[in-house]
């Protein structure tokens, strides 16, 4: 966040945030976040309360309404977009219901063959690719169709968790379909799904435009009579006259890249078929089907080991820095993709490109070309008879060539986010350092979106950064809708965060209320642990200017402290700010103190913490929460406060129920009484003994 930016505050609404900002308590310092609202109205947040605050993703372009503090505006908005969004979940969770409720195929446990399918990876699984397959096949196993997303950078692996899927599939004489979006990529999925299962029995064959009518034909009748096991397409695939003896899995490669007539003929084809869907930049919309619990998701965040980072920088086009990009890796004996967006002129460019790198072995490829000639092209370039190969954005999806290093792609300003990062995506996919080259005319006469496009993948070029790069394409283009355009209407009013707060409530009302039958295998959410538990003190617990000295450090370390909840989590932030400042000051050790505090208050279902003035004040909750107190977790309140009348007792004030703790000196002092209340709590009771 920047001084002007408009950030979203949970219980006040829209405002501008203005820094940071000291303020004295009861003698002792503490840091404060300052937003501006209407009419210059100021609030002070504290850096405990910095989870209620979030920047405001809205529409491009567009700026919000400010709010008025003390209005009942915001809470009324609050409330109506509550009831919207509750209307949206409900259909969505009704599609949930629907498939959990339709009975698939539960394919059984796995065999001798497939263990020894996945022992011949040649690569060690990363521990995000081993609990994404352990995800895929234990859906697989279950008597309900499965519909599983997964997401995971390029070259993490995705393919090969859908190589053993296909395989378990097979394994139990279901057919398999694997739909991808172009012609290369069909081919070389048909190479890696070969090569892989080569040693094991199974009919692979695909079909796409390179194959003559008869041959096509041919693929259609054996997969019609169950002689194929697997077949890998484009769109023919979803042609009238395709047809399955028995499918059992479809796998969609990058789904993003299908319109909406091809999504709706799966659907025909998806009934209750087991669907496996991989995407390197979830598209917002599909992202978010993911995250809401309408759909299982699989994040693969953890890059194959020695991978590196693909060194990524916007330049103004310039035959100089194209020359010794081009020479500097054909001298490391690597090979260049180079990326042009029009057909017209690829071959000018080819022979210009000829003509500046004198020696340097050139081949054209795009998507007008005959297939035989295009096949003949890729093949070549693959066995390194090219150095350099000037092509359109075809090479974007799935060509896996690990000697191409280098990367320059033309006029970068004219592609989408999305793209940019699945093209990088074509190299670095060994051990050596990889470029990108982005080159622009000129970034003087970008237009803002273009710009801030380039911005983005240079400054997210770390490996896994695909989903930041969908999140800040959300940011980019404005945050589409989820299942109409009713919605994109109060993302505007409330913004983006806010709007998935009011979401994540919703879903979470619906599943404990109204569908509590559907999730009855969920885990049950601790009713008794309040949502939120605020925290006010007048101890020094801040991260102090000579320890950070940077405005925009210490605010994104705040932030960053904010959704921290475990024990671990905090230890592991601690180790960070040892390794990257020196020794953590009393004062920052009291700030870490203070989340397990809020922690501690949260799980015993304290709605407030106030630790002055040598008293904690706990506050109870409202008494509409009846279940609360008559909850095991209050009567054992009651026993610790009649054992220790000397240190505690209840007080009422006019509204709540309140804890009074006397003479706590420390905020360690404070979390030791709340955990010996809490270590009542943990105990059996009377009735487990029995």
């Amino acid at each position: 966040m920047r001084p002007g930016d408009y950030v979203t505050h949970i219980d006040h609404g829209i405002g501008k945030f203005a820094g940071l900002e000291k303020l004295e308590i009861n003698g002792q310092l503490q840091e404060a976040v300052r937003l501006v609202y209407r009419d210059n109205d100021l609030l002070y947040v504290s850096i405990n309360s910095l989870h209620k605050i979030s920047k405001y993703v809205g529409k491009e372009g567009t700026e919000p309404r400010m709010n008025k503090l003390g209005s009942d505006a915001w809470e009324k908005l609050k409330n109506n977009t509550k009831k919207k969004v509750k209307d949206i979940a409900r259909d969505l969770i009704k599609l949930y219901a629907k498939r959990k409720a339709q009975q698939g195929f539960a394919y059984s446990p796995d065999t001798y063959l497939q263990v020894e399918l996945e022992a011949s990876f040649m690569y060690e699984d990363t521990p995000d690719q081993s609990k994404a397959t352990f995800d895929v096949k234990k859906d697989m196993e279950n008597p309900h169709p499965m519909d599983r997303l997964v997401c995971g950078d390029v070259g993490f692996g995705k393919t090969e968790i859908a190589i053993r899927a296909a395989f378990k599939a097979i394994s139990d004489s279901k057919q398999v379909a694997i739909l991808v979006p172009t012609t290369i990529l069909a081919n070389q999925h048909y190479r890696t799904f070969k090569e892989r299962l080569k040693d094991f029995p199974c009919n692979i064959d695909y079909i796409n435009r390179f194959k003559t009518a008869a041959e096509q034909k041919d693929v259609l009748k054996r997969l019609a009579e169950g002689k194929l096991d697997l077949v890998i397409g484009t769109h023919k695939l979803l042609s009238k006259e395709t047809k399955f003896k028995d499918l059992g899995l479809l796998i969609i490669d990058e789904e993003q890249k299908f319109g909406v007539a091809a999504k709706e003929k799966l659907k025909g084809f998806k009934t209750n078929v087991d669907t496996l869907t991989l995407t390197a930049t979830p598209i917002p919309r599909t992202l978010h089907f993911s995250l809401m619990g309408a759909r299982d998701l699989s994040i693969i965040n953890t890059p194959p080991a020695n991978r590196q980072a693909v060194e990524t920088a916007v330049y103004n086009y310039a035959d100089d820095i194209i020359k010794e990009a081009i020479l500097n890796e054909v001298e490391r004996g690597g090979q260049v993709f180079f990326v042009h967006h029009r057909v017209k002129d690829i071959y000018e460019l080819g022979k210009h490109i000829e003509a500046i790198c004198p020696g340097v072995k050139i081949a054209v490829a795009h998507g007008k070309l005959e297939g035989d000639q295009l096949e003949d092209v890729m093949m070549r370039f693959i066995e390194g008879e090219y150095d350099v190969l000037v092509a359109t954005t075809i090479i974007e999806a799935g060509l896996d060539i690990s000697n191409a290093n280098t990367i320059i792609i033309n006029n970068a300003h004219m592609f989408g986010l999305s793209d940019l990062h699945q093209m990088r995506g074509r190299v670095g996919r060994s051990n050596k350092k990889a470029f990108c080259y982005l080159m622009v005319p000129s970034m003087v006469g970008l237009s803002n979106d273009a710009r801030r496009r380039l911005q983005a993948i240079e400054e997210f070029s770390d490996l896994g950064s695909g989903f930041n790069v969908a999140m800040r394409d959300l940011d980019i283009r404005g945050a589409g809708n989820l299942l109409g355009g009713e919605q994109s209407g109060f993302i505007a009013e409330i913004g983006f965060e806010m709007y998935h707060k009011i979401l994540d409530e919703a879903i979470h009302e619906l599943k404990e209320e109204e569908f509590a039958d559907v999730f009855k295998d969920e885990k049950p959410v601790n009713k008794i642990e309040s949502k939120d538990c605020n925290v006010e003190t007048d101890f020094e617990a801040l991260i102090p200017d000579n320890y950070v000295r940077n405005i925009g450090e210490r605010l994104s370390l705040y932030n960053a402290l904010a959704s921290l909840q475990s024990e671990a989590e905090l230890q592991q932030f601690e180790a960070q700010l040892i390794d990257r400042f020196g020794a953590t000051p009393k004062a920052v050790k009291d700030l870490l103190d203070l989340i397990k505090l809020r922690e501690l208050g949260k799980t015993l279902g304290f709605e407030k913490l106030i630790l002055k003035k040598q008293q904690l004040l706990a506050y109870f909750p409202s008494e509409h929460k009846q279940f609360y107190y008559q909850s095991e977790v209050f009567s054992n309140i009651l026993l610790y406060v009649q054992n220790r009348p000397k240190i505690c007792k209840l007080k009422q004030s006019n509204q709540q129920l309140i804890l009074l703790i006397f003479d706590v000196n420390s905020i360690k002092q404070g979390m030791h009484y709340l955990q010996e209340i809490s270590q009542i709590n943990a105990l059996p009771s009377h009735a487990d003994h029995t």
